[in-house]
């Protein structure tokens, strides 16, 4: 059975008018108790997952003239039709996608940390594409589960989650823990320091590691840093001082891969 479809074609209807503020404030979802994915690509990596849409928001053109899209909204549980000139007004990006759903998030029982698997641990990190970059990392490379500490960006926020391509829904993500919050995965925490660390090519590691990555200016918090029992760094031949957390993660996530399955 198909589900309801409703057309809007007022600005300031209730659904719009939250759609602006998810679209406006990086942490929005946090007091709508919703998630809005704008594009088919996005759209179609959560329900090709299995899961559930609340609502789609699809253009008047989308809808009668793209068979695709119209099939993606029609897996939600409710269709709303807008005119493209709405669909500007509630996106946050340059060029509007035609069609959005809004999700719930996954529950928090369902993404509770668990010891033992592997793991990445972001410590304050800002930048949302570095966040959504080491996200695509992780889902990639066997991570299970990604814990953000208190301080920074907002993991569901759209400019982490179009940086993620899809990567969130394939991993378990909780945020804003504190440091003692994490002290269960002390024999898996694994920093990279460019203090007292082993080249990552000859670094022991544990069989599940929790990679820490931390404050793209500040480093890792060094209470977590103390925390550890691995200390690693990557060798640079070409001279820099460092690299972007985003390149870091994704060699450090594809070194622990490569031994897991040899």
């Amino acid at each position: 059975m198909n589900p309801p479809v409703q057309t809007i074609t007022s600005r300031d209807n209730e659904l719009l008018q939250r759609l602006r503020r998810l679209s406006a404030k990086p942490g929005a979802y946090r007091a709508e108790g919703l998630i809005w994915l704008e594009g088919d690509h996005l759209c179609r990596a959560w329900l090709d997952r299995g899961r559930q849409a609340l609502q789609a928001v699809i253009t008047q053109e989308a809808w009668e003239a793209r068979a695709d899209l119209r099939a993606l909204a029609l897996g939600a549980q409710r269709v709303a039709v807008i005119p493209a000139l709405l669909m500007k007004a509630v996106t946050s990006l340059e060029s509007p996608s035609p069609l959005g759903l809004l999700v719930a998030p996954p529950l928090a029982a369902a993404c509770s940390a668990q010891p033992g698997v592997p793991t990445v641990v972001l410590d304050r990190l800002q930048d949302p594409g570095n966040v959504g970059s080491i996200l695509r990392s992780a889902a990639a490379l066997g991570v299970r589960q990604v814990l953000a500490l208190q301080g920074g960006v907002a993991l569901w926020s759209p400019k982490v989650l179009r940086a993620g391509m899809g990567a969130h829904f394939g991993l378990a993500l909780r945020e804003g823990l504190s440091v003692q919050d994490l002290q269960y995965l002390a024999p898996q925490l694994v920093v990279t320091t460019s203090h007292q660390a082993q080249d990552l090519q000859a670094a022991a590691l544990p069989d599940a590691c929790a990679w820490v990555f931390g404050h793209e200016g500040q480093g890792v918090d060094s209470e977590l840093c103390a925390m550890a029992r691995y200390r690693v760094c990557i060798p640079q031949p070409g001279g820099q001082e460092s690299l972007n957390v985003a390149a870091a993660a994704a060699i450090c996530l594809y070194e622990a891969a490569r031994r897991l399955a040899q």
